[in-house]
């Protein structure tokens, strides 16, 4: 077995997550594609294999079981902000087919590339857009973010994409306490999850935001 695949399935585990064949074999072609356009088009400043194997793939599917837990089985329509090359949009949309992934960047290369891999891993609910965030109409149960920008631009510029009743997940590296006491009295971060990323020897946790109700 090729050494990226014997590494992601155990990355999988660790993440003590159940993925079939298929789906390792859609990780691993979406990484190799990846790497492939960054020689052109610069999606990524993380060349190395190893490095983007545990940086882009372990990073994004370290949220997959929260998000799993979140949607309790049912469909849902998200929404992710700023995704550059499709992270974490595109393993969220290889891991979880219930779940409606659009990926808005706005830069046309990065949007370009998402639906390429959309059609070449044979995936119907993932799409990619080109736009800026703060034209996005459609709403969505989950916005969620990575490495996009602090708290309360995340929240200002996605606001008209949330559905009612949906959460803004942001995913950081340390718990974000001075973003966190910015945010505006609209809004509550109602859980605070830290994660821990095989092979990646840095802390990383998800926000997760929503508005508190106008009682």
């Amino acid at each position: 077995m090729h050494p990226q695949a014997l590494a992601l399935r155990a990355g999988v585990q660790a993440l003590g997550l159940s993925l079939d064949d298929r789906r390792i074999d859609q990780l691993l072609a979406y990484l190799d594609l990846l790497a492939r356009w960054n020689k052109v088009y610069n999606l990524t400043a993380v060349r190395e294999p190893e490095q983007m194997l545990a940086q882009h793939l372990l990073d994004s599917l370290a949220v997959i079981a929260p998000l799993r837990s979140h949607a309790g089985g049912r469909p849902l329509r998200l929404l992710d902000v700023g995704s550059g090359g499709g992270l974490p949009g595109v393993v969220i949309a290889i891991c979880c087919p219930d779940i409606d992934v659009s990926c808005v960047d706005a830069v046309g290369k990065k949007a370009a590339f998402v639906q390429q891999v959309a059609g070449a891993l044979a995936l119907p609910n993932l799409r990619g857009r080109h736009a800026r965030v703060e034209s996005i109409a459609e709403r969505h149960d989950v916005v969620i973010a990575r490495a996009f920008a602090s708290l309360a631009d995340f929240i200002a510029w996605s606001a008209g994409a949330l559905a009612e009743g949906g959460v803004w997940v942001a995913m950081k590296g340390r718990r974000p306490d001075d973003e966190i006491a910015a945010l505006p009295p609209s809004v509550e971060v109602f859980h605070v999850e830290q994660l821990s990323v095989p092979g990646l020897d840095a802390e990383r946790c998800l926000v997760w935001l929503r508005l508190k109700c106008s009682t």
